[in-house]
């Protein structure tokens, strides 16, 4: 059994965090976050301490070295332009780290993590869920096998509407979150470049606050994409249903079914993590640089191959930011 503490336990994802540490037999000692609104601790480890200033935190941490109570590894679930500076906290502390995505905003961040790596002997792994889901396994056996020679057509569409909330939290701060590519996407180009190769072109067509549109030119396929939190853009089959997300990946004619199988990939990460099989920082290099790169390209606009909706209309700032 390990003992884990948490860094950001008030968040959208520490839920997941608190259920794998659970089903995987592991316990929490200490949990860390800002805010006090942190109820869910009780359905899975009331007995942990809990700390809303740093500071006393790292003290308890500090002094459960050399009993059975220190901490081995520790959670960082904290907003994205954090995860740098609290993964090499919890290297220094002498854990490692589990990081959820993006590990950070900018790709030689990267390096200076690595050598905290090396210091202190720890290691750090990267949540990167999608690449344990069944049909992307599945997805990446069939083009590994397939013909050398194929260069599939993909279109990534992914619609996850947000209210004006969004923009008021640092999620809508694209110098804390990394804007729409880095924080609703990262993972989605994880997962394209772990089952098509790198990246050799990287056009962005649209970039706005709410959406962000282009082109990526893999090894072994052409990438047309479409994020998008503004409900606006949802397609009519999903407004008809009620739903609030769209999901879709096209590989040629056919649509790529992978719907299903999120529930537990939080849990199957740490698995994977705790046997050893985790995600370390070479992993997760590739897509920080696609992401960085998408963040700081000059958008050309409705020029050469663009996804269909990048042509749906731009809408202000609901803000008027």
């Amino acid at each position: 059994m390990k003992n884990f503490a948490i860094i950001g336990v008030g968040g959208y994802v520490a839920p997941r965090h608190l259920k794998a540490i659970a089903e995987t037999g592991n316990s929490l000692v200490a949990a860390y976050d800002t805010s006090d609104s942190v109820g869910i601790i009780d359905s899975y480890f009331p007995d942990a301490s809990f700390f809303t200033e740093l500071e006393l935190f790292d003290r308890h941490c500090t002094k459960l070295k050399g009993t059975p109570g220190q901490v081995d590894m520790v959670s960082v679930c904290t907003p994205n332009y954090l995860h740098d500076s609290h993964t090499r906290y919890a290297l220094r502390l002498g854990a490692d780290v589990i990081c959820e995505k993006p590990l950070v905003l900018n790709p030689w961040n990267i390096d200076g993590i690595q050598k905290v790596e090396e210091e202190t002997g720890r290691k750090v792994n990267n949540i990167l869920q999608l690449r344990l889901h069944p049909s992307i396994v599945a997805l990446k056996k069939k083009v590994e096998e397939g013909p050398r020679d194929v260069v599939y057509d993909v279109d990534l569409t992914y619609i996850t509407a947000r209210g004006k909330w969004y923009y008021i939290s640092w999620k809508g701060d694209a110098r804390k979150s990394g804007g729409i590519a880095t924080n609703i996407g990262v993972h989605f180009y994880d997962m394209l470049a772990y089952i098509f190769g790198d990246v050799e072109e990287n056009i962005v067509h649209v970039s706005s606050f709410d959406r962000v549109a282009g082109f990526l030119r893999l090894k072994k396929a052409r990438v047309r994409y479409f994020l998008s939190i503004n409900p606006n853009t949802l397609p009519a089959e999903a407004l008809n249903s009620g739903l609030r997300t769209y999901r879709s990946i096209r590989i040629g004619d056919e649509e790529f079914e992978f719907s299903g199988g999120f529930t537990d990939l939080h849990t199957e990460s740490y698995r994977q993590i705790l046997a050893g099989n985790g995600f370390g920082l070479d992993d997760v290099r590739n897509c920080i640089q696609i992401v960085y790169d998408i963040r700081n390209a000059v958008p050309v606009g409705l020029k050469g191959d663009y996804h269909p909706l990048a042509a749906l209309p731009l809408e202000p700032h609901p803000f008027g930011w």
